[in-house]
């Protein structure tokens, strides 16, 4: 321990050990929840209090650095302000999952202390190192601007009438719990919560393709602290699990092959965050290194080894979507483009780490989580344990941002195999590291696409190709193949497609859901694709689109008859003149996306009706 460093934190002088992180002391010792970690090394801004007036993300600074200074969090600004922020945030729109908010409402109060009338432009400034996921910066810029607005004039909050039903704006109904900071996400909980609570975290494959050949964890049991140390064989239930489809390993056992980096091999919990990590450098796993595959074409080619040998291939899914004959109706027309199409993975980058704390229940698990799919959760976790699935209740406490990121398992079961097997309360939170190598991305995609028109330009075929990188484990990958050959063709009026889709397992982190489904990828080619057949046509790109937009009545592509809600070329037309007058570089494109699960199956919505007594009604 090193010397004890006296500072000022909401007013109130503490003292602390001048070697930890500010982050640590705040939200740990002080249990200021307000103040996030999102990433702990600077980059997002979630940890952000005022210190001596300024604006400062506290989980790069020591408290030896704070001696004597004045340190501000959200539970600390005068009700007022409180009142105030909560208003502004709540009107302006501007919270969704919230994991930034009380971040963003510090640089907000440090800005309007020192400015109180601040442009638009200076209120951009003061969040440039926040970064936002959800709800993009427009509307926080916004309020900020009404806060500030009313912390300058006095004038009261306004009080809004009774809501009169659907189409009347509302605050969402969570505003205050996110904007002061005091909603629980699942690392929010602590041992104040949950006395008895141990730490939990995995020992992850040093290669992405490598045989298990030993585990010695001798060393790691034998520490005090240490409160077990997990293996493959300590599943009660089943190794593998998986969104849809069971093949990805909970532990991968001795003797069975790791398929990517992120691969857990030793699930470790310890008393103390502290001892957890000094035990984890003290488990030595033996490898026999092998070749990896890096991409789909390499793992499509004959005799290539297969990432999981059981399956017996290495793709994933294929599709084919078939209308007409496109080689003869392409060769048969006035003009034709031909362009092979490269989108990267792209990853999540969703503020809240992924968090889970599990506790012993009856003769099952209770799992706090933070996922898209608590029934999901619940399936999974019982598949892994032996139970029915009625032995494993799952609640979410609030979700840092999804994007279909969450849907798949990465620390729930983990906490619960530790809870289960041990009858500990345990919590395991993935790094900022570890999260993005870990959850499933964006596929990358590999197109060839060809489309065509006549000498008008209106579109007569398409033949794409595409290949997609589905990495080390299925996911969602099947689905998000689907959906993108099925989107592939674009919202245009035309009839022949050839559209062939394949997903392939590779070593690297796996590819599943993400805002698009797919449909992004396949999407890009073809807009692309049309302003190439615009120029051979000689008209722009708005007009081409104009064209051959599908109208009412009309059939898509995919067979799909457009309904009277079909509004592309009215959409078309709302942006005529902006496009005209927006000068060279403004840019223009469609798209479509299903609504709900598509593809015909059905999809149901649901409520919940409660009668109060002495309800208005307006």
């Amino acid at each position: 321990m090193s010397e004890l460093c006296k500072l000022w934190v909401n007013n109130r002088e503490i003292e602390a050990d001048g070697d930890r992180k500010l982050i640590d002391v705040l939200r740990n010792d002080l249990r200021l929840k307000s103040v996030k970690d999102g990433c702990s090394e600077g980059a997002c801004g979630t940890c952000t209090v005022v210190i001596d007036g300024k604006a400062t993300k506290t989980c790069v600074q020591k408290v030896s650095r704070m001696t004597g200074k004045h340190v501000l969090t959200v539970e600390g600004l005068s009700q007022r302000e409180k009142d105030v922020f909560v208003y502004a945030f709540g009107e302006a729109g501007a919270v969704q999952c919230g994991f930034c908010i009380p971040g963003m409402v510090m640089c907000g109060k440090a800005l309007i202390d020192a400015n109180p009338a601040p442009s638009r432009l200076e209120i951009a400034a003061a969040i440039r190192n926040n970064i936002c996921r959800c709800t993009g910066y427009k509307k926080i810029i916004d309020a900020i601007a009404m806060a500030a607005d009313l912390l300058r004039t006095g004038q009261a909050i306004p009080v809004r009438g009774g809501y009169r039903g659907v189409g009347d704006p509302c605050q969402r109904i969570n505003v205050k719990a996110k904007v002061l900071g005091i909603g629980k996400y699942t690392d929010d909980l602590d041992a104040v919560d949950l006395p008895g609570m141990c730490y939990g975290s995995a020992i992850r494959s040093a290669y992405p393709r490598a045989v298990v050949k030993a585990i010695h964890a001798e060393k790691a049991k034998a520490l005090p602290g240490v409160v077990c140390v997990l293996t493959a064989d300590d599943i009660p239930g089943s190794v593998k699990v998986g969104h849809l489809k069971s093949d990805w390993d909970t532990l991968i056992p001795v003797g069975s092959t790791t398929h990517f980096l992120g691969d857990a091999i030793v699930l470790v919990a310890a008393e103390t965050p502290e001892i957890l990590e000094q035990a984890k450098k003290l488990v030595d796993i033996e490898y026999e290194e092998l070749p990896a595959l890096t991409c789909a074409a390499d793992a499509l080619k004959e005799g290539a080894p297969l990432v999981h040998p059981s399956a017996g291939t290495n793709i994933l899914a294929h599709e084919h979507l078939v209308r007409g004959d496109a080689d003869a109706v392409i060769a048969a027309s006035k003009y034709k483009v031909t362009h092979h199409f490269e989108t990267p993975w792209t990853e999540h980058a969703f503020l809240e780490p992924e968090c889970a704390v599990a506790m012993p229940f009856d003769d099952g698990v209770f799992i706090y989580s933070s996922d898209q799919g608590i029934y999901d959760t619940r399936r999974e976790t019982a598949l892994m344990l032996g139970l029915p699935e009625e032995k494993v209740i799952v609640e979410n406490c609030f979700v840092g941002g999804g994007f279909g990121g969450r849907e798949d398992v990465t620390v729930q079961h983990l906490a619960a195999l530790v809870a289960y097997v041990c009858k500990r309360i345990c919590k395991v939170k993935l790094t900022r590291q570890e999260s993005i190598l870990i959850h499933p991305k964006r596929h990358q995609f590999s197109m060839d696409l060809t489309t065509a028109c006549d000498e008008k330009g209106k579109l007569t075929a398409m033949k794409l190709v595409a290949v997609t990188d589905n990495g080390a484990y299925a996911s969602l990958g099947g689905p998000v193949l689907q959906r993108a050959c099925t989107h592939a063709a674009g919202p245009y009026n035309y009839q022949t497609i050839d559209i062939d889709g394949t997903a392939v397992y590779t070593n690297n982190p796996p590819a599943g859901a993400f805002r698009g489904f797919g449909v992004t990828q396949t999407i890009f080619a073809t807009e692309l694709n049309l302003n190439k057949l615009a120029e051979l046509v000689g008209i722009d790109p708005w007009e081409i689109r104009y064209r051959n937009a599908i109208r009412p009545g009309q059939v898509l592509p995919n067979g799909q008859i457009a309904d009277p809600s079909t509004g592309l070329a009215e959409t078309l037309d709302a942006v005529k003149d902006v496009y005209y007058h927006s000068g060279p570089y403004v840019g223009i494109a469609c798209a479509l996306k299903n609504s709900g699960v598509g593809v015909g199956l059905p999809d149901y919505g649901r409520c919940r009706l409660v009668v109060k007594e002495n309800m208005v009604h307006i």
